[in-house]
């Protein structure tokens, strides 16, 4: 169930990262096994959600990222790179290609750029939080068990209340990562972090509240 004080008024949709170097097939890595179909998969379904959200009237927030290179990145990440070859994910890409949006729409959205995994370390996205008087955070995006755990999990700290878009999250094809992804929507996010649904019960309460307020006015 959608919290009952969940409104439009008080909600914001984040969707993290849906940018060319987490999403496009030109920045697969297949010597590493990084791949993202099922990404690319799901998001028509997110630019869908997107656009309904929108016409609702509800707030978009999209994140995109530096220029995921050492000169941009924090030391521990950096650090972290340097030492273990399995983690290193930086970009070779220096013309601003690999942080551009792909597939979802982007009209009327409030942009952040992020240089960590928690979208939360950016301070004017708080900021902006604050300014709109957002308690809950609808959350999309890639990298399940990468950017949008970190996110979910610094949010939660900062007393956020989220409403987990379980369909419209992915991760590369990888096994691992999949089964991990799978763990963390069936059992942790719920458990922990906050109701983890499918997005289209999502749409049809907000759709519901929205006619309410709408009749109440």
């Amino acid at each position: 169930m959608i919290p009952a004080d969940a409104r439009l008024d008080n909600t914001a949709l984040l969707a993290i990262d849906v940018i060319r170097s987490c999403v496009h097939k030109q920045y697969e890595d297949p010597q590493r096994d990084i791949r993202y179909t099922r990404i690319r998969q799901m998001i028509p379904s997110l630019a869908a959600f997107i656009t309904s959200f929108r016409r609702l009237g509800g707030r978009v927030i999209l994140t995109t990222t530096v220029p995921w290179q050492e000169r941009y990145l924090p030391d521990n990440i950096n650090e972290l790179y340097r030492h273990d070859p399995r983690a290193r994910y930086w970009s070779a890409d220096t013309g601003g290609d690999a942080e551009r949006f792909c597939g979802i729409p982007t009209d009327g959205a409030v942009v952040f750029a992020k240089n960590s995994y928690d979208a939360f370390t950016n301070r004017d996205l708080v900021q902006a939080l604050e300014e709109m008087a957002v308690r809950y955070i609808i959350v999309t995006g890639v990298f399940g068990d990468g950017c949008v755990l970190a996110t979910i999990c610094g949010g939660f700290s900062r007393g956020y209340h989220f409403i987990i878009a379980k369909d419209l999250i992915e991760t590369t094809d990888d096994d691992e990562r999949q089964a991990l992804q799978q763990h963390l929507k069936e059992r942790l996010w719920p458990l922990m972090y906050g109701t983890t649904i499918e997005s289209e019960r999502i749409l049809a309460a907000f759709s519901e509240r929205s006619r309410d307020m709408r009749r109440a006015a």
